[in-house]
């Protein structure tokens, strides 16, 4: 039993901003009093009314003023890439420090591999720009029996790092394949990380609520949380980052792409209520740690020629600018909304993707401004849902049970419009095609999109090609 308990019937998932302003009984009576009415013979409600009219033209083109005026000094919407807004000065230091560190190309000397896939973030996070995917795909493998899956580890597994470092001594590091033993295999695009500390900021009872509302309302296509170990405190937590949900927060993401990744491992974290001391990390639900090299294939005897001993770094100082970087830095920006995008949004909801693809959550408290209770709107439940033949086959342990084959995160659409392949492996190269390529949960959707008239597809792509 998780330490999470589920309460339904509750809370709302999201506070919309309400579309009206509040009046007072007498604003609201003189409202009332001003209404026009018309009145036979009534040369009083003529002339009230040619009142009325002459107000209206001197008072419109002031509110027309006023709201060029606004939208002269609203200040413009991040462009990709950028931080978010309304940073402070401290905060907008620790964004540059952390691209810089994000960007940055390591050397052997580093700590990078022995076997690893690129030598810094932007390897496999770069378009179209710093913090972004790419085109460049990752491998996981295991093997599936009756007896269950087994990711392989002593064997390498289940992350094939692709290059080594080639020769040390008598020694030489190659990248790894994937072993006979393995009978599945997949394919993954490197995630955008555009606004995810927006999604990091969502408090975790939030998408228990979430799910807990789709169970109630539409429990066909209703999403689970995928409970994994926080790396810092051992406890169960909120899995919302990874195709599979597996990693709770931005420094856990940091810190297990920088070991997986790039071949780089932190000794401990550090924390401000023990300075100077470097606290060890918990170890994975797979039993893994980001202070253990990854050892070519699985063979660890091949440890012992590494020239750069493990843990490559004392602490987690590049974890923490890495996850700085990632957590203060701007969603996508939305494209320009045409008439047909918002017929399209329309259709979106209509034919079942916001089961998923939930539009709008929020934020909880935070001590960064630009992160505290806010709305936005990644398009996404971050939740695991049950996709049939459409999930990769990999399947990721859990403190209260895994995340199965056949389940996968809900991807956000935000920054779709960047996009041009979809899905988890790319397979799509249309969003038709990616619509049709739904299965399990995601079927409902995808009858009611193939029963839409032309005109409707249309509009819908034309909304998702905004996003």
């Amino acid at each position: 039993m998780h330490a999470f308990q589920v309460r339904s019937k509750r809370f709302p998932l999201e506070e919309s901003a309400a579309n009206f302003q509040r009046t007072t009984a007498s604003e609201s009576n003189a409202m009332r009093n001003d209404t026009i009415r018309p009145r036979q013979q009534d040369g009083f409600g003529r002339m009230k009314l040619e009142r009325l009219l002459s107000k209206a033209a001197c008072i419109t083109p002031l509110f027309m003023i006023a709201s060029i005026e606004a939208q002269a000094i609203r200040p413009p919407a991040p462009a990709i890439g950028d931080a978010l807004p309304g940073l402070s000065a401290d905060e907008q230091e620790r964004f540059r420090l952390g691209k810089e560190a994000f960007t940055f190309e390591l050397a052997d000397e580093h700590g990078v591999g022995p076997v690893f896939n690129g030598r810094s973030c932007v390897s496999c996070h770069a378009g179209p720009a710093a913090g972004g995917g790419a085109a460049k795909f990752g491998v996981r493998f295991g093997r599936r029996s009756a007896e269950g899956f087994d990711d392989l580890q002593a064997l390498g597994g289940p992350t094939i790092q692709a290059l080594g470092i080639g020769k040390v001594g008598d020694v030489e590091f190659v990248g790894e394949t994937v072993p006979a033993q393995a009978n599945v295999v997949a394919r993954r695009r490197a995630t955008p990380t555009f606004g995810y500390g927006l999604v990091d900021a969502v408090p975790d009872e939030s998408f228990f609520r979430l799910a807990a509302l789709q169970q109630a309302n539409r429990p066909a296509t209703a999403g689970r949380v995928n409970i994994v170990v926080n790396l810092r405190t051992g406890s169960p937590a909120v899995g919302k980052f990874g195709w599979k949900a597996g990693v709770a927060n931005l420094f856990d993401f940091a810190a297990d792409a920088y070991k997986d990744e790039l071949g780089v491992t932190s000794g401990g974290f550090t924390d401000p209520e023990f300075p100077g001391v470097v606290l060890p990390f918990a170890r994975s639900a797979d039993g893994r740690s980001v202070s253990e090299e990854n050892a070519p294939q699985g063979n660890q005897a091949l440890l012992a020629a590494n020239p750069v001993t493990s843990p490559n770094l004392p602490d987690d100082e590049n974890v923490r600018k890495f996850a700085d970087f990632m957590s203060l830095l701007a969603p996508p920006p939305r494209g320009p909304v045409s008439s047909a995008a918002i017929r399209g949004e329309i259709v979106f909801g209509r034919i079942g993707c916001t089961d998923c693809h939930t539009p709008t959550l929020r934020t909880g408290p935070s001590e960064v401004r630009a992160l505290n209770q806010v709305n936005f709107k990644p398009y996404s439940d971050f939740l695991l849902h049950d996709m049939a033949s459409l999930g990769d086959g990999i399947e990721s342990p859990g403190p209260t049970g895994p995340a199965k084959g056949s389940e996968m995160r809900t991807a956000p659409l935000w920054g779709l419009r960047f996009q041009e392949a979809y899905l988890h492996d790319g397979r799509a190269t249309s969003l038709e095609a990616a619509i049709i390529w739904h299965d399990g949960q995601g079927r409902i959707a995808k009858a009611n999109y193939s029963r839409l008239p032309a005109a409707s597809k249309r509009d819908l792509e034309a909304f998702l090609r905004s996003l």
